[in-house]
C-alpha cells in the first residue's frame, strides 16, 4: 500500500474521529445543561480560543514548511540539472582522446540521476544512489587523470574540476532534502488538537436542540483535508501532489548529451 492510500485512510479516520468527538462533546454539553439549566461552563471561551489558536498556528507553520520544502526540492532538481550540464560542456577542455569515455560515463550518470527517485521502492532508490555514487567516483578519477596528462590545458583543472565537485555535492544535498521532514510528534500534536477542537465544537453547539451537522462536518472536513495536503506536500514522490514534472530538466540535459 503506497503513501497515497495510507494518507487517505488516515484522513478518513481523522474525519470520522472528529465527528465522533463532536458528538461526545455535544453529549457532555447536554448532560451539563441538564444539571445546570442556566448554561454551560462560564469562561470556556478562553480555553477554546487557546486550543483553536494553537491549532491554527501549528497548521499554518506546518503547511508553510511543507510548501517551502516542496519548492526547495524542485529547485534542487533544476540546480543539479544545471550542474550536470555545465560539467558536461566543460569536458571540451580535455584532450580529444580523453573526451569519449568521459562523455559515455556522463550519459550513464545522467540516466541514473533521471530515474533515481522515481518509484516508491526505497531499496531500489538506495541501489540507484549507490550506483550513482560509484559513477561519481569514476568520473572524478578519470577527470583528475585527464587533467594531469602532459599538455593538458590549465583551464581544464581550473574549470572542470570545480564543476564536477558541484555536481557531486548537489546529490548529497538532494538526499538530505528528500529525508527532511518535521518530527512525528508534530503530526501527533496536530491530530490531538484537531480532536480537542472537535470536542469543543460539539460542546459549544450542545444548547441547540438539533445537532449542528453542518458546522461539525465542515470543521472536521476542512481540518482533515488540510492535514492530508500537508502530508502530501511532505512526500512529493509518493502522493497526489507530485514533483515528477521537475525531472524534465534532467531529462532535457540527458537529451542534449550527443
Amino acid at each position: 500500500m503506497n503513501l497515497t492510500w495510507i494518507a487517505m485512510l488516515l484522513t478518513i479516520a481523522l474525519f470520522v474521529g472528529m465527528l465522533i468527538t463532536c458528538e461526545v462533546g455535544r453529549r457532555i454539553g447536554v448532560a451539563r445543561l441538564k444539571r445546570d439549566p442556566e448554561g454551560l461552563a462560564k469562561g470556556a471561551g478562553a480555553a477554546e480560543g487557546a486550543v483553536f489558536g494553537l491549532l491554527g498556528l501549528l497548521m499554518a507553520f506546518t503547511f508553510s514548511g511543507a510548501a517551502s520544502r516542496f519548492e526547495a526540492r524542485r529547485f534542487l532538481i533544476d540546480t543539479e540539472a544545471n550542474a550536470i550540464g555545465t560539467a558536461y560542456l566543460r569536458l571540451d577542455l580535455l584532450a580529444d582522446e580523453s573526451q569519449p569515455p568521459m562523455r559515455e560515463l556522463f550519459r550513464r550518470y545522467a540516466d541514473n540521476r533521471t530515474t533515481v527517485y522515481q518509484g516508491a521502492d526505497f531499496d531500489a532508490v538506495n541501489a540507484k544512489l549507490a550506483e550513482g555514487a560509484a559513477m561519481q567516483t569514476e568520473i572524478w578519477q578519470q577527470a583528475v587523470t585527464a587533467c594531469r596528462l602532459p599538455g593538458a590545458a590549465s583551464q581544464a583543472t581550473m574549470l572542470l574540476l570545480p564543476a564536477l565537485n558541484e555536481m557531486i555535492d548537489i546529490t548529497a544535498t538532494r538526499v538530505t532534502a528528500s529525508t527532511n521532514h518535521p518530527p512525528g510528534i508534530i503530526y501527533l500534536l496536530l491530530v490531538t488538537l484537531s480532536l480537542l477542537g472537535a470536542l469543543l465544537v460539539g460542546y459549544g453547539t450542545s444548547p441547540n436542540k438539533d445537532r449542528s451537522l453542518l458546522h461539525q462536518g465542515t470543521f472536521a472536513l476542512v481540518t482533515s483535508l488540510a492535514i492530508y495536503v500537508i502530508i502530501d506536500l511532505e512526500y512529493p514522490r509518493l502522493g497526489l501532489i507530485r514533483i515528477d514534472t521537475a525531472d524534465q530538466a534532467l531529462i532535457d540535459v540527458r537529451s542534449s548529451m550527443r
